[in-house]
Order: C-alpha cells, then structure tokens, then sequence
C-alpha cells in the first residue's frame, strides 16, 4: 500500500504540473522512484491513474465536508466555511490540484471519471435547505438548489481563474468575494473560516 500511496502522489504532482497529455508512466515512475514494471503492478495504465487521482481528490472534498458537518456551525456558516475550507486546499494540497486539473482535461481522458461535484452540490443543498427553513439563509430568493448549483459553478470558476492567473495564490479572497455577493447572510459567519477574511483582499480579488 505504501507503494501505491507513492505511485498516487507522484501522478498527482505530475498532472497537476503538466496535465494529463504530458504525462508518461516512465515520468510517474520515474518521480515515484520506481520501475515501470512496479506502476503497472498497480495501475492498468496512465487512465487508470488519472480514474484514482480523481477519486483520491473527490474523498479530499468528502472529508473537507464531513469535518465541517462534526461541528455546531449554522447550515450558511457551513457552506461559507466548506468554500474557504476547499480554497486552501486547492491552494497547498497537490492531489486537490490535480483533481480540479483532470476535470478540466476529462475530455483528454478514454475512461469515465466521477461526475464532477455531484456530492459537493448536494451537501450545499442540504445546508442551505436546512439554512432556509431555519432562517439563517436570508437575503435571497433563489432556491437552496440554484442557489448551490450558481455558488459551485462560480467556486470552480474562480479557482481556474485563480489557478491561471496567479497560480492559486489569491484563491480565498476571491471565493470570500464570491460568498459575500452570492450569500451575503454568511458574511457574519466568516469569522468561522479556516483565516479570517480580508474584505479589503476580497474586493481587489
């Protein structure tokens, strides 16, 4: 298992860097410091890497949010956090990196992967759902589902923007801009985020 947890780790620091096309078994191997003949031991092929890279970063989105749900947070404060929580990740964290990359490139990729953020916009639905009947979600008049579907599209936006642009570095106080504007109830609730907010960072973001 050790062995393949290498394998994993040198894949997603590949793709993450170069992207699925430019990445060679011998290249993982290579990083890995292993044989070719010890990553085929492992995985079929470079689609079969990519398939559990892309996993490895759906159960990093999992985990983000089920340790967001073990705490007392309101529903929107839960939302709120679960969006800055996932910015640092994909900031510092090269298998988030990789994850958010091989979505972009899936058309690249002859296997079916995950569909993408299916789980991360149900469990937003169900937290601002819980918001709405509670009264924590205010402010707004669209539907808990819209709603969640516009705040997710807009996170992975934002974050390929940030990715391009300035290699993620500025990726919080753009998804804090995105929160303020898309549900401004959660702006009492930032204080419960991973770093406390910037507003003057969040405008320039």
């Amino acid at each position: 298992m050790r062995t393949r947890a290498r394998i994993l780790g040198a894949a997603a620091q590949l793709f993450a860097d170069k992207g699925f096309p430019g990445v060679t078994i011998l290249d993982v191997a290579q990083l890995s410091d292993i044989t070719k003949g010890a990553v085929y031991f492992h995985f079929a092929n470079k689609e079969a890497l990519a398939i559990a890279v892309a996993d490895e970063f759906y159960r990093h989105l999992d985990g983000i949010a089920h340790a967001i749900d073990e705490t007392d947070l309101t529903p929107v404060a839960s939302v709120a956090r679960l969006l800055v929580d996932t910015a640092n990740a994909l900031r510092d964290d090269v298998v988030m990196q990789a994850g958010a990359r091989l979505q972009i490139e899936r058309a690249l990729i002859d296997r079916d992967l995950p569909v993408p953020f299916e789980a991360y916009i149900s469990v937003i639905t169900t937290w601002l759902e819980m918001g709405a009947q509670d009264g924590t979600l205010t402010s707004t008049t669209t539907d808990p589902p819209t709603l969640a579907t516009v705040l997710v599209s807009a996170f992975f936006g934002a974050q390929h923007i940030s990715w391009v642009l300035n290699n993620r570095s500025d990726i919080t106080p753009r998804t804090l801009a995105i929160i303020r504007t898309v549900i401004p109830c959660a702006e009492d609730s930032l204080s419960f985020c991973s770093f406390p907010p910037d507003r003057s960072s969040a405008q320039e973001g």
